[in-house]
């Protein structure tokens, strides 16, 4: 009799498997609304189980009648319904697990501590640390995901959690000091940390949080340490969270410019913001479900990290926080006091003479610690990670910094170099992108599919990976998001400006000779679309959509219907996203590794080296380049205000720029909004 063999990781979610599904299935699986026929399933097409799910609960499947459940139970004798057949069928499937990536922290010892101690006596003066040091980093601002060089600035999110694992294993560091400001990027960096401070503490170390200025998510990060401090007159916003949509549909009525846009998709929003002046009911139905994703997330954190009740924390920021004093006395905090207090509370804790200065390592300096020196060094399998950040263009604009945004002519070229070689035995795609150029996308998802067609692939999505930035990625064989990714957004959009009665009232005429019926359809921006042009440039863009769509049920292994469903342009959490089938798993980057290492059948306790294909961000001659640029007066925001506003460069896979908690607290928020609201400002 058949048995099914399964397989136990520790920390590990279910997950579908196509050699699992060959092994039980012995005749043809008819799918509906499909024209193939498997038989079997092939091991290398994929089939997520949501799809499966759908397959078997369908209304027009049945199983084959000589097709038996016999093989999942031992029993023989047992009556089962059809009903509970296909149930016991679809709950046999979820067998397969991925591992967790969790952190499972090993004190280092013996021999192996005597060799890390010597690479301390000959490491570099930079790369030195005293003993009994406690690192301290300040998180503020906006956060890269990209690797920074020596001559950036700012932070960046895999030095800031290399430099926790790190701490943790580093006998020189004592515990981590960190400063926790406003912040300036999406919740999927936040859960990154977050999960990155918890790991940490697995080490036995102390974290301590200082707060000055707090909002959600500077709150959330700080939640995860030991201990919470704020001095007496500290900033805190614990009022909730709020989305906006901005229009400027009446805007550009007044002055004359009709924006023609077709966008496919009835939540595909990206163009709302320059037709429209109120927001549609399926635009505030989405954002509504995406502001309840992220507000109920928060609370059922701080609630389960400070041990208290979800209905307690959510009537304690319905009264209005903005008192110190009280979150004290509510436990929301530890104590009141200034950073010196804490920094005189950490000698005491460390056994430093009150006289004496305590030996302090920053970011910035702890970032140049190799991790060789800790003897954390990598094996002999090579994982390559290819990182992908901002808007997609399929060449690069004259008006770019070499290191902007995602060009996928750069892109490619890294994908096939690590095709054609045989060092590497995994790949990672770390993806945090709204989307852009159409073509671009699927120039690169032609390039994934035929690398994971090689060796396995897998994407990791950051704070969001949607339209173009979800295409990339759904070329992968395995797509990693965090809870509250943004992703999803499965429609196109494209346009351009009818600026005729811009023209007449500023006296400016322009006349276009052609040749072919079309030749103007986007040329003559001085009239409206002719209704046949309308028609064509409608039809262009279904057929844009179409092509996503389809594409996206292929890579999904989700009929057309199916994948229709959950794509008409809508935005989707992480965890949403992973119950319709658009997603596989739940964490981050190490999650993503974990995955890797599992595709390639090598233990999970076996270290992998991490090759970074992606170059750290600016280098020096960009660096002097920028200067130059300032100086002749290209100002960024400019620079993608143009970008923005040009519809000819053809269809654009984008979502538009949603804005959680307040304007400027988004970094891909329009432009051209955070433009006028400056102008608005100076009036």
């Amino acid at each position: 009799m058949s048995k099914i063999l399964l397989f136990q990781t520790v920390h590990s979610t279910p997950r579908i498997h196509p050699r699992t599904v060959t092994s039980i299935l012995s005749k043809p699986l008819i799918i509906p609304s499909v024209s193939k026929c498997y038989s079997p399933i092939s091991p290398f097409h994929s089939i997520s189980l949501p799809a499966l799910k759908h397959h078997f609960h369908s209304p027009s499947f049945s199983f084959p009648s000589s097709f038996s459940t016999r093989a999942f139970d031992d029993s023989s004798s047992s009556i089962e319904t059809q009903n509970e057949k296909e149930e016991k069928v679809v709950e046999q499937l979820e067998i397969e697990e991925y591992p967790s990536g969790e952190m499972e922290y090993e004190k280092i010892s013996g021999w192996k501590s005597f060799v890390v101690k010597l690479k301390m006596l000959i490491a570099f003066p930079w790369q030195r640390v005293r003993k009994g040091s406690v690192l301290t980093m300040k998180l503020r601002g906006q956060i890269s995901d990209q690797l920074k060089s020596r001559f950036s600035s700012g932070l960046s999110l895999p030095q800031i959690c290399e430099n926790f694992v790190k701490a943790a294993y580093d006998p020189r560091i004592s515990g981590v000091y960190l400063h926790i400001e406003p912040l300036n990027c999406g919740w999927g960096k936040v859960e990154e940390i977050r999960r990155h401070i918890l790991n940490f503490k697995k080490s036995g170390k102390f974290i301590i949080a200082y707060i000055p200025a707090c909002g959600e998510k500077e709150f959330y990060l700080a939640c995860a340490c030991e201990e919470i401090y704020a001095p007496p007159s500290a900033y805190f916003s614990l009022y909730g969270l709020t989305v906006q949509a901005s229009f400027l549909g009446g805007v550009l009525e007044k002055i004359g410019i009709e924006p023609q846009v077709q966008r496919i998709g009835k939540y595909k929003s990206a163009g709302d913001q320059l037709t429209r002046k109120s927001m549609s009911e399926e635009n505030c139905e989405m954002l509504t479900s995406l502001l309840d994703n992220i507000y109920g997330n928060w609370l059922d954190v701080v609630s389960s990290s400070k041990g208290k009740k979800r209905e307690d924390v959510e009537n304690f920021i319905n009264e209005g926080v903005y008192e110190v004093e009280k979150l004290k006395e509510e436990g929301f905090i530890t104590n009141i006091h200034y950073d010196d207090e804490v920094i005189s509370m950490l000698k005491e804790r460390l056994g430093v003479h009150k006289d004496k200065k305590l030996s302090m390592v920053d970011y910035k300096k702890y970032s140049k610690v190799r991790k060789w020196t800790l003897g954390l060094t990598g094996g002999k399998d090579l994982i390559a990670v290819i990182r992908a950040t901002g808007s997609i263009s399929r060449v690069r604009s004259p008006l770019s910094s070499p290191s902007s945004g995602i060009v996928a002519e750069q892109i490619i070229e890294k994908i096939r170099s690590v095709r054609e070689s045989k060092r590497y035995k995994a790949v990672i795609i770390r993806i945090d992108s709204p989307g852009g150029d159409a073509l671009a996308s699927d120039l690169m998802w032609r390039e994934i599919k035929l690398l994971a067609a090689s060796k396995p692939v897998i994407a990791s999505m950051g704070d969001v990976a949607a339209s173009g930035g979800y295409y990339m990625a759904m070329a992968a064989q395995t797509i990693v998001a965090e809870n509250l990714t943004l992703t999803g957004s499965i429609g196109v959009v494209t346009g351009k400006f009818n600026l005729g009665k811009l023209y007449e009232k500023i006296g400016f005429n322009k006349e276009v000779i052609s040749r072919g019926r079309y030749a103007e359809l986007l040329a003559a921006e001085q009239r409206p679309f002719r209704p046949d042009e309308a028609e064509l440039f409608e039809k262009s863009a279904q057929n844009a959509y179409k092509q996503f769509r389809d594409k996206a049920a292929f890579s999904r292994s989700m009929p057309v219907e199916k994948m229709e469903e959950v794509a008409q342009g809508r935005v989707w959490a992480g965890k949403d996203a992973a119950s319709r089938g658009l997603v596989d798993a739940i964490g981050g980057l190490s999650r993503a590794i974990a995955i890797a290492k599992h595709k390639i059948k090598i233990p999970q306790d076996r270290p992998v080296t991490l090759v970074e294909l992606s170059r750290p961000s600016p280098t020096l001659p960009e660096v002097l380049s920028g200067i130059g640029s300032s100086i002749v007066g290209v100002d960024r925001t400019v620079k993608e205000l143009l970008q923005d506003l040009t519809f000819s460069d053809g269809v654009q896979a984008r979502m538009d720029g949603i804005m959680f908690q307040r304007l400027e607290g988004f970094p891909n928020a329009t432009p051209l909004i955070s433009l006028i609201k400056d102008y608005l400002s100076s009036l």
